[in-house]
């Protein structure tokens, strides 16, 4: 766990060096509708591995 958070906290540092800034990603329009997407992704991936798993129980 120590390990995915000294990760993620260079990769922050990394996007500042190169001046991306995370705010106004998640705030555009283009990265609301792309965060959108993946939600609909993993959404639609659990109900698959729900059915999956319960259809090895069957």
């Amino acid at each position: 766990m120590l390990n995915l958070v000294f990760w993620v906290f260079i990769f922050v540092l990394g996007l500042s060096f190169f001046g991306i800034s995370l705010e106004a990603i998640v705030n555009s329009p283009a990265g609301q509708e792309n965060f959108s997407y993946l939600l609909y992704l993993l959404s639609q991936i659990w109900q698959w591995l729900i059915m999956f798993i319960q259809n090895l129980k069957a």
